[in-house]
């Protein structure tokens, strides 16, 4: 199997040590001119964690491949928001550290469909149907697989992995969905949601274009923009742009950008995420976190 989204160069490999990750570096070992780095991220959430991470640097050992870990204590109670903030931000400074091109992730069409379920289910909008794309700096080239396909692959080329016995744990939305919403689902139901997704990619691809043709006449400088221009342009619209621009949820955007029309010279306004806007009396800069949750 050839990625054709993986060019020569660096990459940070994202390696759980599930079946999922595992196929991932297997195939990805097998790509010319690509130099990949192996990053283990422990949420500190599960008694065998130890156990994964050791059995991570061992596969990374045996593909002769740099090895990064990380554990963090985040505690059963976190959320899978918190953990997946955590995790990214772990992947991204890994990322710059090696000077690498992109992140990969073993996500599949499986994820996508649970993705798609839960988003709808905690209300999303048109972004939360296109969300697991491979986008910037995160490349996720087994979104075309489903979970099926790759058990296939892993027995087929006698991978061995771990098991997450978490993944039964009902009480985590991903899980309940998955075990309880998906198997319900007929093959025509899932299809259409996967062509759901890939109509709202696509969408999203043009509507980031034109978003970035206005902001381009917004913008005053690198991340500074005209509150003049948000203030008078169409409310779906100047809240379509601060999406493009923070990646903060609605609630918080409608905030924003009443503070935008309204908010004093020289302060700041917090859109949540460590996400800031401070204020001159005619513009505003975006300050944001370094790392990108896609």
């Amino acid at each position: 199997m050839k990625f054709t989204d993986i060019t020569t160069g660096k990459y940070i490999v994202a390696v759980s040590g599930g079946v999922d990750s595992v196929v991932l570096l297997h195939l990805l070992v097998q790509q010319k001119n690509v130099r990949l780095v192996v990053a283990h991220f422990d949420h500190g959430i599960r008694e065998d964690s130890a156990k994964d991470a050791q059995f991570v640097k061992n596969l990374a050992g045996a593909y002769n491949l740099p090895f990064v870990h990380k554990r963090v204590e985040l505690g059963e109670a976190a959320s899978e928001e918190a953990a997946r903030e955590a995790r990214y931000a772990f992947l991204n400074e890994v990322k710059e550290d090696y000077g690498a091109i992109a992140i990969i992730t073993a996500h599949h069409a499986d994820d996508v469909l649970e993705t798609i379920i839960i988003n709808i289910i905690r209300g999303t909008g048109w972004r939360g149907i296109s969300a697991l794309r491979s986008e910037g700096s995160v490349i996720r080239p087994l979104l075309h697989l489903k979970k099926d396909a790759v058990y296939t692959y892993a027995k087929q080329h006698n991978l061995s992995w771990r098991e997450d016995e978490t993944n039964e744990d009902g009480r985590y939305l991903r899980n309940y969905v998955r075990l309880n919403i998906v198997p319900k689902l007929s093959l025509d139901e899932k299809q259409q949601f996967l062509a759901l997704h890939s109509s709202q990619v696509e969408l999203k691809k043009q509507i980031d274009k034109e978003a970035q043709k206005l902001l381009d006449v917004a913008k005053i400088k690198q991340n500074k923009y005209s509150r003049y221009f948000f203030t008078n342009a169409n409310e779906a619209v100047a809240i379509e742009l601060l999406k493009f621009l923070t990646h903060v949820t609605y609630p918080q955007l409608k905030t924003g950008l009443l503070a935008i029309k309204v908010a004093h010279a020289n302060t700041v306004h917090q859109m949540g995420g460590g996400v800031e806007l401070t204020f001159t009396k005619t513009s505003f800069i975006v300050v944001h976190p370094s790392f990108v949750i896609s």
